[in-house]
């Protein structure tokens, strides 16, 4: 089972006509991104995450529960409105984010059970909380039970400019969680933020690298390979990367116990290119997963 912790916020996704711009609300947050995409490629997983108690949290709830998520862990906050993200997209699909998240819901993350985290064998943490210094301590602590558990952490930076706006005390804070995370998750764009000599120097952790439409790369214990992905237009990239990291996920699930030799690394990020790419092929992050059997089209 692997368990995904983190934000849960609508995406407003914008798009102007005859000079009138609207809003398409979308379910998002790049944990809950990451747990419906696996639950679609057919992985058992559980979200904790936390939503606030009014209209934007309904919907939010009943799309986990349509979906088919258990959604017991989802906690609803009287006292906070549901965190928003606005998008907006040019005309390569490609993103610019401006988060409606003063006091809201999506960083009063509730508590997990040791029995929770021992049902795992992944447990993914998420990025947006680090915001806050309690929620860091928050994910700090997660990360020390599931490895006193015997448990595999796995971390995505997903850096967003708008929720942290001084980078230099960002990355120090986003190194905490680095450093005791097994499994960790860049962006090309987020290796140069982080500098290619710190991400080098992660020798002992699987790096997963997502490299736009080059497709990704994985690292691990001196040794590594790029794979392209496959050839499709975009729509909108919203959640592509979510979609990748759910999609190499699946395949290091399946090998959890086994070594990770260059024939598992391939094929997971081999996935995570096919997922990846595929969900860029409509709008929102979770509407346009692709289901198990246009994935095998391109594995074949």
């Amino acid at each position: 089972m692997l368990l995904c912790i983190g934000e849960i916020l609508a995406d407003m996704i914008g798009e102007e006509k005859n000079g009138i711009t609207t809003y398409e609300r979308k379910a998002g947050g790049a944990p809950f991104n990451v747990a419906c995409a696996l639950k679609k490629f057919g992985a058992d997983v559980k979200f904790v995450g936390c939503v606030g108690d009014d209209l934007i949290g309904q919907f939010l709830i009943k799309y986990a529960e349509d979906f088919g998520m258990d959604t017991t862990y989802i906690h609803k906050s009287e006292k906070h409105n549901t965190t928003l993200a606005f998008v907006e997209l040019n005309e390569e699909g490609e993103r610019s984010f401006c988060f409606y998240r003063k006091n809201t819901a999506d960083y009063q993350m509730p508590a997990v059970s040791d029995e929770l985290i021992n049902k795992a064998d992944i447990v993914c943490i998420g990025s947006l909380m680090l915001a806050h210094a309690h929620c860091v301590e928050y994910a700090l602590e997660i990360a020390e039970r599931a490895h006193k558990m015997g448990k595999t952490v796995a971390f995505d930076v997903n850096y967003r400019t708008d929720i942290f706006r001084d980078t230099e005390s960002a990355v120090k804070t986003y190194k905490k969680i680095l450093d005791c995370a097994d499994i960790v998750k860049f962006s090309e764009d987020e290796v140069e933020i982080f500098g290619e000599d710190y991400v080098s120097s992660l020798k002992d952790k699987l790096v997963l690298i997502t490299l736009g439409k080059k497709g990704s790369e994985w690292r691990y214990k001196g040794e590594g390979n790029s794979l392209p992905t496959i050839d499709i237009k975009p729509i909108d990239t919203t959640g592509a990367g979510d979609a990748f990291f759910a999609g190499a996920l699946t395949v290091l699930d399946k090998n959890v116990g086994k070594v990770l030799d260059s024939e598992v690394l391939n094929s997971a990020i081999k996935y995570g290119n096919i997922t990846g790419a595929l969900n860029t092929t409509g709008r929102g992050a979770i509407d346009n997963l692709p289901n198990l059997d246009t994935i095998n089209k391109y594995l074949n």
